[in-house]
């Protein structure tokens, strides 16, 4: 039977938002209800729907951030079906998070792409000549960047223009820095014990009705983060092959060797590219959580409004 993915969704709630994959609701004073569709996006742009890819992104967040609440607090309120979570509202920094394990990527914003082109200081990081691609930094390194809207491309920042330019405040972004980079040793420390290496990952961060940071949207998951099988990392990066992945790298990678890079028309890719990155994201759950992944019904948007119709608004 073919599935139709969760493209969209129209609940009878206010204060409709909608994002590059989820669209949330208000549901009650402080509270929003965000729906995960299975909207899959590159270079900025919406470029596919993924059967089971907002399923695998909204299960799999709650779980890190169950993993992760001791080092920060975090929005979750609670599941109640597998591509829902009510959420403490908050008000979003205006600046993404990303930290880097590993100098990679296919992006503008990429670490490579800009060291391939001759860059040497990125992101207000220093780096030397002669680093191979995928290569180990010596240390995590924070990079944000500005937050683009639905289709425009976001902005790399360096740490210190985040603070001159009036985004975060300086004690608030030295306190984020910290919590990225704890955050990112945590999911290493639990990517290895899967078989994986988290290469990089990117956060995002609000402030609750108390001005206290929380971590918000995901976290960890394959559509934030780069994951590759550790057995085979040292044998690709001695033959110069790129890592074997378990997110949508490999829809970048594949977007980029036909020449697209964010802009014009999205080219149309080969059916097994979106069966391979449903298997890739499923896998990745699995191999984490260390649960069997149990598949929603379809169509969905069915499901999801039955589950949202038990629900009490607080």
């Amino acid at each position: 039977m073919t599935l139709t993915p969760l493209d969209t969704i129209d609940l009878p709630l206010d204060d409709r938002r909608d994002g590059k994959v989820r669209v949330s609701y208000a549901f009650g004073n402080d509270r929003r209800l965000f729906v995960t569709t299975d909207r899959l996006s590159a270079f900025d742009r919406i470029i596919a729907l993924v059967p089971f890819k907002g399923q695998v992104l909204n299960q799999l967040a709650g779980w890190w951030f169950e993993q992760t609440a001791d080092i920060v607090a975090n929005h979750v309120v609670s599941l109640p079906d597998p591509n829902v979570l009510i959420a403490r509202a908050a008000t979003p920094l205006t600046v993404e998070v990303v930290v880097r394990g590993h100098i990679t990527g296919v992006t503008d914003t990429a670490l490579w792409t800009q060291y391939a082109a001759g860059a040497r200081t990125i992101y207000g990081h220093d780096f030397p000549d002669g680093l191979l691609k995928n290569t180990k930094l010596p240390e995590p390194i924070v990079t944000p960047t500005t937050k683009g809207e639905m289709g425009s491309h976001d902005v790399p920042l360096s740490c210190a223009a985040v603070v001159n330019e009036g985004h975060v405040e300086s004690e608030l972004w030295a306190q984020v820095q910290a919590v990225a980079l704890a955050l990112f040793d945590r999911g290493r420390e639990r990517a290895a014990n899967a078989g994986l290496i988290l290469a990089d990952t990117k956060y995002e961060f609000g402030l609750d009705s108390n001005d206290e940071l929380m971590l918000i949207d995901e976290v960890h998951t394959p559509d934030s983060s780069r994951y590759w099988i550790a057995d085979t990392y040292a044998a690709c990066m001695a033959t110069g092959t790129e890592p074997q992945s378990l997110d949508k790298e490999v829809v970048r990678r594949a977007l980029a060797d036909v020449g697209y890079t964010g802009e014009g028309e999205v080219p149309e890719l080969p059916a097994k590219v979106w069966e391979q990155t449903s298997a890739r994201y499923i896998e990745t759950y699995e191999r984490l959580t260390g649960l069997t992944f149990e598949r929603g019904t379809y169509p969905a948007d069915q499901r999801i409004k039955d589950a949202v119709a038990t629900l009490e608004i607080p």
